[in-house]
């Protein structure tokens, strides 16, 4: 049974730090890139993080480079996105996801439920 759970978020007043979580099961995680998006109130979902397999490669969106880093623990079959000097604009439903390459590109394969992330004074 595939699972992804998503944790460690919360209220944060602005300029705050918080580390989300993504925990897997059953799936061969090293083979799998994962992915942090968001979606915030009234908007479209988006990706603010991903991860190679093993580790080697990031890429991160502009707007949360400076302050966000993705890192994966493989023996752990968990995946991290530490968030620091946080904005109210942070605020949405951050989720996992486990994706791979097939015909269509690179999709998610599998989803966490999504932890909320709230940014306020």
């Amino acid at each position: 049974q595939v699972q992804l759970v998503e944790s460690g978020g919360g209220l944060v007043q602005p300029g705050g730090s918080l580390r989300l979580s993504c925990a897997a099961s059953g799936f061969t995680f090293v083979n799998y890139v994962m992915r942090w998006y968001r979606q915030p109130p009234g908007r479209e979902r988006e990706l603010v993080a991903h991860i190679s397999g093993t580790g080697d490669i990031t890429n991160l969106p502009n707007s949360v480079k400076a302050r966000f880093t993705i890192y994966r623990d493989n023996a752990k079959n968990t995946v991290y996105l530490q968030m620091n000097s946080l904005k109210p604009e942070d605020t949405a439903v951050y989720y996992c996801c486990a994706a791979a390459y097939s015909r269509m590109g690179l999709q998610c394969a599998y989803w966490g439920q999504g932890t909320q992330v709230t940014v306020s004074s």
